[in-house]
């Protein structure tokens, strides 16, 4: 089996995709969905005026707002149809999965298996929509109220703000749903993977004009590009690496054949959780602040303006947060997608056990504590990651927000994911060419 597989893997080339069908339509689709994306950054909220848009942004692009900016691809920069993006997704997720946890009745549906799944699934569209509409009404009041950004403000500017942003989010999320059913990759990351990637262009050329007028030193801007390398690098190794706890099956009689015993591994990631812990991190910050930035620019004083300062990007409160909440959903997470007493279970009903520890309680102990101590590791590789570049940063002054930890963990690890699905396409493709060309060589004979 093992030397199939590497010979499977040694074929991957131009060719094999050629043949891939399936994957390329699954590819094409991707495009296509994150074309459409695009597009709707691009299309303004009716009865905005450009001018007054674009200077607010200027007063703001700096802060949390910026940040806000870089995850919706543009669109809030231009207050876009897709200007919420699918933050109130992310933030409902986040309530149902920890409801999930504290709530006899959602724990029992995260029992339940895939019918559970879907019904949580659901629960958390409606959130979502719950979410998307509190967050429409606010921004469009705060718009209304900032001076001249709205051209004809009242109750229909009210109402017509809110339904289009509120339906630009629900429209990502099914879009999303479509790209994970039907393209490559899980769509809610190559959202915002696409937002991300499509701001970098301009603010790389933003960087260089600044370096071009002598604003930032050549030294400093290289050195902060060495460390983003520095960073990919450290990011795909740490993504790949593992903790394999060994498992041993005994020997077996099926019927007349005697089975010899077998070794195999029980992988357990260090970063179990992935790129989950920043992206809630991120969003429960830009949640409270989104509405206070634009408070501020619009002179606005009093705890929105306090809130909207002390959490500013790059503040040391807004860092001290942003490693809590990182620190505090890894463990979570993590507790959430893996559960030792059911993975101890499975182990000994298949009669898998690890040397020296009993199967049953005491296998779920030591996974747990294994699970623990690697957790430790992944959640300062995480905090590592996402602070020291953002701190970085914001001592240089340089624009790129691309660079910073969140973005470019997101960035890698959603590459990453992509490429192996992809991987994973052509080596099942390829599979099914050898089981025909199988089946065909028993039929001739």
């Amino acid at each position: 089996m093992a030397s199939a597989a590497e010979q499977l893997a040694s074929n991957l080339n131009f060719a094999a995709f050629a043949k891939a069908d399936e994957l390329k339509k699954r590819i094409w689709f991707t495009l296509g969905a994150l074309v459409v994306f695009r597009l709707g950054t691009y299309i303004p909220l009716p009865g905005m005026n450009p001018d007054a848009v674009a200077d607010l942004f200027k007063q703001t692009q700096q802060g949390v707002l910026g940040m806000f900016n870089m995850f919706s691809g543009g669109a809030v920069g231009r207050l876009a149809i897709f200007a919420l993006n699918i933050m109130p997704y992310i933030s409902a997720s986040i309530i149902i999965q920890l409801l999930s946890s504290v709530v006899p009745s959602f724990e029992a549906l995260k029992k339940e298996g895939e019918a559970g799944r879907k019904i949580l699934n659901q629960y958390t569209r409606y959130l979502t929509l719950v979410l998307a509409l509190f967050q429409a009404w606010a921004i469009a009041v705060g718009l209304q109220g900032s001076g001249n950004l709205v051209l004809q403000p009242g109750p229909f500017f009210l109402v017509s703000t809110t339904i289009t942003l509120v339906g630009g989010t629900m429209f990502l999320l099914w879009l999303g749903e479509q790209i994970t059913s039907r393209g490559i990759g899980n769509g809610t990351s190559i959202i915002i993977f696409g937002g991300i990637i499509a701001e970098f262009p301009a603010q790389l050329a933003q960087t260089l004009e600044l370096g071009r007028q002598g604003a930032i030193s050549t030294g400093l801007l290289l050195g902060v590009l060495v460390m983003a390398v520095v960073v990919i690098a450290f990011v795909v190794f740490i993504e790949r690496a593992q903790r394999r706890l060994l498992i041993n099956y005994p020997k077996r009689q099926v019927g007349n054949r005697m089975y010899e015993g077998q070794t195999s591994f029980l992988p357990l990631k260090l970063n179990t959780a992935g790129v989950i812990p920043p992206i809630f991190a991120s969003s429960l910050l830009l949640l409270p602040t989104t509405i206070a930035s634009f408070s501020q620019a619009s002179g606005g004083t009093g705890m929105l303006a306090t809130i909207s300062t002390y959490l500013a990007h790059g503040r040391p409160l807004f860092m001290i947060l942003y490693a809590a909440l990182i620190i505090f959903f890894c463990f979570f997470y993590t507790a959430i997608v893996f559960n030792p007493v059911e993975t101890a279970d499975n182990l000994k009903k298949h009669g898998g056990f690890m040397p020296g520890i009993r199967p049953g309680e005491r296998t779920a102990e030591h996974i747990d504590r294994v699970l623990t101590r690697i957790t430790v590791l992944g959640a300062g590789y995480l905090t590592i990651v996402c602070l020291i570049p953002e701190m970085m940063i914001s001592y240089a002054q340089i624009p790129i927000i691309l660079l910073g930890g969140t973005s470019l963990l997101i960035v890698v690890t959603t590459t990453m994911d992509t490429v192996a699905q992809v991987h994973g396409h052509l080596l099942a493709h390829q599979y099914e060419g050898l089981v025909k060309k199988a089946k065909l060589r028993g039929a001739k004979r």
